[in-house]
């Protein structure tokens, strides 16, 4: 049975945008089972209706299990996991451009992510549901501010930081393609 990687799109995002499509076609041919859902309602996104879809969508998490999210795909990657049993967990958890804070938000905009910043996370339950946690985060990401994020996710998570030169919210391909093929080595 191939191992399967689920990647969570962003706000706004679709499994067609961003580095998905390229990322699902090169995990394939690796042999990668790859899902890629696509997130309910995903200009408005609410943890109330994320978080529930992706359990379903994942169904029984397999200790080989791979997620990948990108932007809120992360937030709501780190609330599923948390909300798992305590027998449960992932193998690996790849977050691109994780937030817990942004900045340069439109009043719309800070609507839909005041929920997603101010909902109380359980990083110690998180920690314990993925034998590893990697985050890949840009010098020039125009939405999340590095270092708050950086230091939330490396002293929270025990998170592998990774900081890619110029390629914004990885989210113009390819030259804001994330390298994550090169957390994949083993397969």
């Amino acid at each position: 049975m191939n191992k399967r990687v689920i990647m969570v799109h962003g706000w706004g995002g679709s499994p067609e945008s961003d580095f998905l499509p390229w990322a699902k076609e090169e995990l394939e041919k690796r042999g990668y089972e790859v899902l890629i859902p696509s997130m309910p309602d995903t200009d408005y996104p609410k943890i109330e209706i994320w978080v529930p879809y992706l359990k379903e969508v994942i169904g029984e998490i397999q200790e080989s299990d791979i997620l990948i999210g990108h932007s809120i795909g992360c937030q709501t990657i780190l609330r599923y996991l948390e909300n798992l049993k305590d027998d449960q967990k992932a193998d690996k958890v790849i977050l691109v451009a994780p937030w817990v804070k942004l900045f340069n938000l439109q009043q719309e905009d800070i609507t839909i992510a005041n929920p997603w910043e101010q909902a109380i996370i359980n990083w110690e339950k998180i920690k314990k549901r993925a034998n590893l946690f990697l985050a890949i985060f840009s010098d020039n990401d125009p939405d999340v501010p590095l270092e708050e994020n950086k230091k939330v996710f490396r002293e929270n998570l025990g998170a592998k930081i990774f900081i890619e030169h110029s390629k914004g919210h990885f989210n113009k391909m390819p030259q804001e393609r994330p390298n994550i093929l090169e957390l994949f080595k083993d397969g």
